[in-house]
């Protein structure tokens, strides 16, 4: 999949138009817009991390994910002294 496609597939897994979209990641939209033709390219490290940023959203909406501190607090039995 070449990279406009990934960034519009990714934009719409989110359920945002691209200008909300561009609002939510403080993205330019003409920037966006020119990704999404293909007229410019997106580097490759911020295409992963708008995927990696999305993915772990939406799973934290799902409930999936949940707090890593949390989760250290509770298998040390939430008491961090030694």
């Amino acid at each position: 999949m070449d990279k406009a496609a990934k960034i519009v597939e990714l934009r719409k897994s989110t359920g945002m138009n691209r200008k909300e979209f561009c609002e939510y990641f403080k993205i330019p939209y003409r920037t966006m817009s020119e990704w999404e033709r293909d007229g410019r390219h997106a580097p490759d490290y911020l295409v992963r991390l708008l995927e990696y940023y999305i993915r772990v959203e939406m799973l934290k909406q799902k409930g999936s994910v949940s707090d890593p501190d949390a989760e250290m607090e509770t298998e040390s039995g939430g008491n961090n002294n030694a």
